[in-house]
């Protein structure tokens, strides 16, 4: 297991409350024993740069003391209340609502932190897409000395925000918990529990290095290697291309123009898979490769008749197409009638899943198409094959 450590933080004490002083009322008076919390010249540059992009005027100097006045909220104000404020701004009065913070630290690129926040927070798209709750999200990536981690800790706490970390190093993971809740931050450490888990189950104690770091050197292995291969046949098999090495694919995508065959195929691509797209034109036959390789690596791609339209429309408008001219492309009539020669290609092919895009991320389709294809490969129970995905 790890070793425990000694912390040392900086000689930060939290602002005392008196005990006859209201908690929820905000103090007006200087308190000479706090130090106040101040961030790097860094981060205060990019807290103002993100006070811009939000739409805000930012304050100036002569200007601060009088703002923060008219920001500050009525002590009787409700919660929902004190999460917006009002800024004058001549005759006219525009209420502001400010988002939530939420503070990514990682001592490596930040992508478990990133996607794990953001995983989390599609349990909120029906508060998120309205504006009823915005959240503000930034990362801070490559933090591996713990001054630079006070640094962020202290910026947290400036603004209330919450913090997200991933510390492999024990010893900077107990700091960041140890501060933030000296200073009464809501925390969360994704990597060390799952951490201390696998070690305990493993009976091995961790590396606590972050991925990168000197003292870990990870070798180019078979797998590398392989992933590097299936992206560059994926590229020369795109769109139909080379349709003779279709037999060499470990998956085969077919399915009508804009059902996402592309960025699918480079997804799995990046996974290790050889992946073949073939497009279903109307009037065009299919290559009779497609025929002739194992039918059990060829899926089939469908979608709603409606959102296949509105994605066609936008394609063509990208490219500086008339609609006018290219109806035919993004008409309904013509879209449900491709639709429909691809669903009879795939009656004529049972064996082929017909996977439901429609509304799926590139990621949840990838699931599927693995799903079944480990199955096939293994021989595992099999589901209904006629059926949609």
């Amino acid at each position: 297991m790890w070793a425990s450590s000694t912390l040392r933080l900086p000689n930060i004490r939290p602002t005392p409350i008196s005990s006859n002083q209201n908690p929820s009322e905000p103090d007006t008076k200087p308190v000479p024993q706090a130090r106040k919390l101040k961030g790097s010249a860094r981060l205060n540059r990019w807290s103002r740069a993100r006070t811009i992009r939000s739409g805000r005027k930012l304050d100036r100097p002569d200007q601060q003391v009088q703002v923060l006045e008219a920001k500050r909220p009525p002590v009787e104000a409700t919660e929902s209340e004190l999460n917006s404020v009002t800024k004058i701004d001549g005759d006219d009065d525009v209420e502001l609502r400010v988002g939530k913070s939420i503070y990514m630290i990682s001592d490596g690129t930040g992508w478990t932190a990133e996607h794990s926040v953001n995983a989390a927070l599609g349990q909120f798209e029906h508060c998120l897409v309205d504006r009823g709750c915005p959240v503000n999200t930034h990362l801070f990536s490559g933090i591996d000395d713990v001054d630079r981690l006070m640094e962020i800790v202290k910026q947290a706490a400036k603004e209330g925000a919450m913090v997200v970390y991933t510390l492999a190093d024990p010893s900077m993971g107990e700091s960041a918990k140890q501060a933030c809740q000296l200073w009464g931050i809501p925390s969360t450490d994704i990597l060390g529990p799952i951490t201390e888990a696998i070690a305990a189950h493993l009976g091995v104690s961790p590396s606590g290095l972050p991925r990168g770091a000197p003292g870990r050197t990870i070798p180019l292995s078979e797998e590398y290697f392989r992933r590097i291969e299936a992206i560059e046949f994926t590229i020369k098999q795109d769109d139909g291309a080379l349709p003779q090495n279709l037999y060499k694919a470990d998956i085969v995508l077919t399915g009508v123009s804009r059902t996402g065959k592309t960025p699918l195929s480079i997804y799995l691509a990046q996974k290790g898979y050889k992946v073949a797209n073939v497009p279903i034109v109307m009037g065009i036959g299919l290559p009779k490769t497609l025929f002739e390789v194992d039918p059990e690596k060829v899926f089939g791609l469908t979608i709603n008749p409606v959102i296949l339209q509105a994605i066609r429309k936008a394609r063509a408008k990208s490219l500086g197409f008339n609609i006018e001219t290219r109806s035919n492309y993004s008409e309904m009539d013509y879209v449900r009638e491709e639709l429909e020669f691809a669903r009879r290609n795939f009656a004529q092919n049972p064996v082929w899943p017909v996977i439901e895009v429609t509304g799926k991320a590139i990621e949840e389709t990838a699931a599927v198409i693995l799903r079944l294809y480990h199955d096939r490969k293994h021989r595992c129970s099999m589901p209904t094959i006629s059926k949609r995905y």
